[in-house]
């Protein structure tokens, strides 16, 4: 079977770093860390007492204020960020079959502060009986973002979301590409929302021991692969790529950032939470995206690794690298883009491909922050390049994106310069 090529010809975030795209990369590229105090609540007597939350931002600047009370943060991110990557891409709506651009986003949880807003309003108010928003649904489901982004622009093509942990947008974006591949549309908005900075997020998080407690050093705590590193910093915020039929792009001559060459989907079959330890799952899944793409492993520049900056993870993942890039897991570069969003939960993905291509068209490779030591355990080999601390101008022409989530979940996409 003959498949069609896709290629990303937009781009668009809400992030912990910026509410665009080239204010995010720029403080990408020059290690700003997005980490501060919770404002969301009240956090005093939380473990974890920091995130790297969203700032400024309006939800009323991308959505009619009724509208806005109808959904949840999540979704105000989403179309945000959908927003710009449609207006990035140079699309005119108005000369597009709509029937043949489909919307699929990936989100890990939904709408949990609004869920938590209304629990805690009925508790306190029980005597009057069960009295619940009429918007609590809409808010608290998590398919929301792909149907608003679907009926702001009338796309009539595949339109669902994907919920796979924190492999999540990852898992959408491959749909994304599935749909255009396969001949079932030309065009999909593509990405990833995520907005649970709140009691019942940090509060969960912290019982399972997963989230950072560096409260004295807020922005210093997200270290993957450093020996320090305690947990990760939660984020939020969404992440947005237009994905396009190549010939479909280059009729309307759109800009193209980079093309999908390959992907993979693997699962560790292992534990709810640890990844396997000898990084099976992560082996496997960069090994899938690579023999789809016909690539070689030394055919690659650059891994945005998923990177969590938790113990086993980072582990995991280090040994998978060299496991499977052999010499040269020393000559390419790796980097965690996390160690200055915090980790977007399901919208870690988008987010982390949006930076994977964004390396493909600078030429430089952002940096992983806040490596201060060494960590004993020999899996993690300082041989290997993890770009720490400052960004790196090199030749990228093709970066990978990892991202893995609880249940096991690993998704992998591979990114090439456009070749005609």
């Amino acid at each position: 079977m003959n498949f069609r090529r896709v290629v990303v010809t937009g781009l668009g975030t809400v992030s912990p770093i910026g509410n665009d795209v080239p204010t995010t990369w720029e403080n990408a590229v020059n290690g700003v860390s997005g980490a501060g105090p919770i404002t969301h609540f009240d956090s005093y007597l939380f473990k974890t007492q920091f995130a790297c939350e969203v700032k400024n931002f309006d939800p009323t600047s991308v959505m009619d204020r009724r509208d806005v009370r109808k959904v949840d943060v999540d979704t105000h991110f989403g179309v945000a960020a959908a927003i710009e990557a449609i207006n990035d891409s140079g699309m005119v709506i108005e000369q597009e079959d709509c029937n043949r651009i489909g919307v699929v986003f990936g989100e890990g949880i939904g709408g949990l502060g609004a869920l938590e807003d209304e629990v805690r309003a009925y508790a306190l108010n029980q005597e009057n009986g069960p009295r619940f928003s009429p918007f609590l649904i809409t808010k608290m489901i998590a398919d929301m973002t792909s149907g608003i982004i679907s009926i702001k622009y009338g796309f009539k093509g595949p339109n669902y979301v994907t919920t796979a942990a924190c492999a999540s947008s990852s898992n959408a974006i491959i749909d994304a590409y599935d749909q255009i591949r396969l001949g079932r549309a030309d065009v999909m908005v593509s990405g990833g929302a995520e907005a649970v900075i709140c009691q019942l997020g940090v509060g969960g998080f912290n019982a399972m021991h997963a989230l950072s407690v560096r409260n004295d050093d807020r922005q210093g705590a997200s270290r993957p692969f450093s020996k320090s590193r305690d947990g990760f910093v939660m984020g939020e915020g969404a992440a947005c790529l237009i994905l396009e039929e190549y010939e479909h792009a280059v009729k309307r001559g759109a800009k193209i950032y980079a093309e999908i060459v390959g992907t993979g989907l693997t699962a560790d079959a292992y534990h709810i939470t640890s990844p396997h330890p000898e990084g099976e799952g992560a082996y496997n899944v960069m090994k899938a995206a690579l023999d789809e793409a016909g690539l070689v492993p030394e055919d690659v520049d650059y891994i945005n690794v998923h990177g969590t900056s938790t113990y086993a993870g980072d582990i995991a993942e280090a040994k998978a690298i060299k496991n499977l890039f052999g010499e040269h897991a020393y000559k390419l570069n790796i980097s965690s883009t996390k160690s200055m969003t915090g980790h977007l939960l399901g919208a870690a993905g988008a987010l982390e491909a949006m930076f994977s291509v964004l390396a493909i068209n600078n030429d430089i490779v952002p940096p992983t922050i806040n490596h201060a030591e060494g960590d004993d355990d020999p899996d993690i080999d300082y041989g290997m390049n993890f770009t720490f601390n400052k960004a790196q101008k090199r030749s990228v022409n093709v970066a990978i994106s990892n991202t893995f989530g609880f249940g096991g979940h690993n998704a992998c996409i591979a990114f090439k310069k456009v070749e005609s």
